[in-house]
């Protein structure tokens, strides 16, 4: 099992829509980003464990976990014209873009703030705080082990 930080803007979707979707399940979609596509594609795995962190909030912030349920197959919004995801390069035959499908696992009571995060010894050398804008990044179980411990 691997850890991961997927990012995501709680007015467009947020871990209470998580917790608010059909089984607490939902994909994973809208990736557009070959870095982090490969990070879906060849590496999250079905039982991965997913710190989910809302960004473009004050203040940004990890506020739960959840767990991949199903790996990468092609993204259906790629598809589909009338989607903002929809990308006319891409093939069916040979798809640019995929998703996955995770599930709440918990809410925690208090986000983990960025300032926090930056302030937590042992998470300087996060992902998130080199290449912030990355959507999906990798957590080490060191780090993952910070985060839970902060979390509570």
């Amino acid at each position: 099992m691997a850890y991961w930080l997927f990012k995501t803007e709680p007015d467009v979707f947020s871990i209470e829509d998580l917790v608010n979707s059909p089984k607490s399940t939902t994909r994973w979609d809208g990736i557009r980003n070959y870095q982090a596509r490969n990070f879906l594609r060849d590496q999250v795995k079905k039982g991965d464990q997913v710190f989910i962190y809302h960004s473009q909030c004050k203040p940004p912030g990890i506020v739960g976990l959840a767990k991949v349920t199903v790996t990468a197959y092609p993204d259906p919004a790629q598809f589909e014209p009338d989607n903002k995801y929809f990308d006319e390069r891409s093939n069916p035959e040979d798809p640019r873009w995929v998703a996955v499908d995770v599930q709440h696992v918990r809410t925690f009571k208090e986000a983990l703030s960025l300032p926090q995060i930056k302030q937590i010894p042992g998470l300087q050398q996060m992902v998130l705080l080199r290449q912030g804008r990355l959507s999906i990044q990798p957590v080490t179980d060191a780090e993952a082990k910070v985060i839970l411990a902060a979390a509570g």
